[in-house]
């Protein structure tokens, strides 16, 4: 079985060899967060594809912010750079879920959340604890969060 981060060294192998400067740094910067990640902790370690994931979608979130910062500041070729990088990363990432998808998991977790107790705007924390695990990878926390507030708050 291939694993994640064995993968993205094979497709850094296949960038360099093809000369596609884009895609062998970006691989390579990911690849170096991702060994950060396992060097971290008091021993090394080597990360589970859901953690390589993670790092994976950080550095996707790092791209597209850094993105829009490049955009609002009037840096159009580095915009793109960046907005590029992000998108080449995501690649990597499951498929993300569309509003619907999204919006009927947040249900469902409201539903599990108010059978459990939970009422008003202090469901929120419950609530995200029942619909993250669900959603994870598939969906940006921070939209995960959006969804449940306009559900609550209605």
């Amino acid at each position: 079985m291939t694993t994640l981060k064995s993968k993205l060294q094979e497709d850094l192998n296949a960038a360099i060899k093809g000369r596609d400067e884009l895609r062998s740094s970006t691989l390579r910067l990911t690849l170096t967060a991702i060994t950060k990640e396992e060097v971290a902790g008091t021993e090394k370690r080597e990360l589970s594809d859901d953690e390589v994931l993670k790092v994976i979608t950080r550095e996707a979130k790092k791209r597209r912010e850094a993105a829009e910062a490049f955009a609002q500041g009037g840096r159009a070729e580095s915009a793109e750079r960046e907005k590029a990088e992000g998108e080449l990363l995501a690649g990597y990432l499951p498929q993300q879920l569309s509003d619907d998808e999204l919006n009927a998991l947040v249900d469902q977790a409201l539903e599990e959340a108010r059978a459990a107790g939970a009422e008003g705007p202090k469901a929120m924390g419950q609530v995200m604890k029942i619909v993250n695990p669900k959603v994870a990878g598939r969906a940006e926390g921070g939209r995960v969060a959006a969804a449940v507030k306009k559900r609550l708050l209605g």
